[in-house]
């Protein structure tokens, strides 16, 4: 089974309980002290770990979009964060145990993230077919984690052999789909197997974009590696994607049930637990005396029946009690135990 292993210690595989990604994005506000207490409550509530974006206005957009969108650029400029910021806020994750990590979209910003010492980088889905800085975090061999938005199968393959070809193997892809939020009859979820069947060398997760944590459930029932969902602690709040985000509550619920689902999954093995094989006593059937029965009768099938208890003889040995004595009087009903059988 593919697995791989962050730069953390945690080891990432498929039907595996999945590594759970609160996705802060920009639900900070730009406010570093809110940004600090989201990463104390994705702790709080199951995550292991917390993403951010080290996104700038240089990085993000071009001028002549923003000659046009100037709105676009405020916007930028508020719900950014500074290296340094990611620093601060990269520390404070580490100091109350929860993985950091964000996603890069300049060089600079993996340089950094690097300096950070994340156990992985992620990709957007928009750098799918943005080979050149695909290579460019690849060559820091670090482990990366692909969501797939937008982008065709054959795209996907391109991608990976970009990353493969500057000898980086440490690949975790994610089924995603890139629309905020994500209709639930579009969400293919069955895409999970497919790309297992495709990259069978690589874990594969899931970037959920849905509004609640069914398809998150779902996705972990389908051996999911990773799942990976937004994270807001006020989903009231503007912000980008913040109001398709999963407030505190919400994301617990999501935590749970998905481990859940993990659980429930179990073993391919069938294997019976003890509490199952105690209720074969309870549940299960027994050979019985169809009439009274007197010491000396040689036994034949229309003198019994299977009634419960399962604590004598199992009606499967029905027919090897024909032609046998028994050795005690039988009551009408009553469980013929394997002491009251003798040879003629």
């Amino acid at each position: 089974m593919a697995s791989i292993v962050l730069d953390s210690g945690i080891t990432i595989c498929d039907y595996k309980e999945p590594y759970v990604i609160a996705e802060v994005n920009s639900s900070h506000g730009g406010d570093l002290k809110e940004a600090r207490e989201m990463i104390r409550v994705a702790k709080e509530v199951g995550a292991d770990c917390v993403k951010f974006q080290s996104f700038s206005v240089e990085s993000l957009y071009s001028t002549s979009y923003y000659d046009k969108n100037k709105i676009q650029k405020r916007i930028v400029e508020k719900f950014a964060l500074s290296s340094e910021s990611l620093l601060e806020m990269a520390h404070y994750a580490k100091e109350i145990g929860i993985d950091f990590s964000s996603t890069p979209y300049a060089n600079s910003e993996v340089d950094a993230l690097c300096a950070m010492q994340v156990p992985f980088i992620k990709i957007a889905s928009m750098e799918i077919n943005n080979t050149p800085f695909l290579q460019y975090i690849a060559n820091k061999q670090k482990p990366m984690i692909l969501s797939t938005g937008m982008a065709e199968l054959s795209e996907i393959q391109s991608a990976v052999c970009a990353i493969e070809s500057v000898g980086n193997n440490k690949i975790i892809i994610l089924h995603c789909n890139s629309t905020y939020p994500t209709k639930i009859e579009n969400i293919n979820l069955n895409n999970i197997l497919m790309l297992r069947e495709a990259f069978s060398k690589y874990p594969i997760g899931f970037s959920d974009h849905t509004l609640d944590e069914s398809a998150a459930v779902v996705a972990t029932a389908l051996g999911a590696a990773v799942i990976e969902k937004h994270f807001t602690l006020d989903k009231s709040k503007m912000g980008m994607d913040n109001n398709m985000a999963m407030q505190p509550l919400e994301f617990e619920n999501m935590v749970k049930k998905c481990k859940d689902a993990h659980k429930a999954l179990g073993l391919k093995e069938r294997i019976l637990s003890n509490e199952e094989l105690a209720q074969r006593i309870k549940m299960r059937r027994s050979v019985i005396a169809r009439r009274d029965l007197k010491q000396g009768e040689i036994l034949c099938l229309d003198m019994l029946d299977a009634k419960r208890p399962g604590d004598g003889i199992p009606p499967c040995d029905m027919q090897s009690l024909v032609g046998k004595v028994l050795k005690v009087d039988k009551g009408k009903d009553c469980v013929i135990m394997p002491d009251d059988i003798g040879d003629l």
